[in-house]
Parts: structure tokens; sequence; C-alpha cells
């Protein structure tokens, strides 16, 4: 009797458990939706909805780019300075009934989004 019981235990602490982070996998989205949802929106709208990515990247520019590309470094110096960073989420959007892609990158340009990409081959 006392091996069902500790049986019992661990299959109802599993299942509480399963509960629990089904509560906190969050909502996912079509590509529509997120498109719709979170383009053009500021950082902060996107962490009130999404929570905390499991990934952020600063955008860093090349010590040589200017020198790279003709014409560019007058511009450079009259330009204002631009902030880009992404962010990554798991699977937050659906492309087919059953599946989502396992990665969603967010693109932020001076804490606006950009740019939204979808993956699965990372």
């Amino acid at each position: 009797m006392k091996f069902y019981a500790k049986i019992s235990a661990v299959v109802m602490a599993l299942v509480m458990f399963s509960n629990v982070a089904s509560a906190f996998a969050g909502k996912t989205y079509n590509e529509n939706e997120f498109i719709d949802n979170f383009s053009g929106k500021s950082k902060k709208v996107v962490l009130e909805k999404l929570g905390q990515p499991f990934k952020k990247q600063q955008s860093v520019k090349p010590s040589n780019a200017s020198n790279m590309i003709a014409g560019v470094g007058g511009q450079e110096k009259s330009s204002k300075p631009v902030q880009v960073e992404m962010w990554y989420y798991k699977n937050i959007v659906k492309y087919d009934a059953k599946n989502t892609y396992k990665e969603t990158e967010v693109t932020f340009v001076n804490d606006r989004v950009m740019n939204i990409g979808y993956f699965n081959n990372r």
C-alpha cells in the first residue's frame, strides 16, 4: 500500500506542476496577429504582453564600416545615433494549427519594433 501511496503522490505532484507550467506558458499568436499586435510598438508594450525574452542582442557596427561604403562618412557625422536591439522569444507564433516557430526575433530601432522574424532553423 505504501508503494501505491507514493506513486499517487508523485502523479498528483506532476499533474499540479503541469497545470502551473501551462499557466505561465502564455498566449500564442498566428503570424498576422503577432505583426498586428507588435509592429511599431515600444519595448514597454512588448514587455507587458510577452514578458522578458529568453535572449537579447545589441547590434554592433563594425569598426571600418564607414570606410567600406562610399559617401557615407559625411552623412554619418550629421545623423543621429541609432540603437538597434534584438529580442528572442521561443514558441509564441504558430504557423499552423499544431506547430509553432522555434524562435521569434523582434528587432527594435530606437526602442520601437521595426522588424519581426520567425525561425525554425536556429
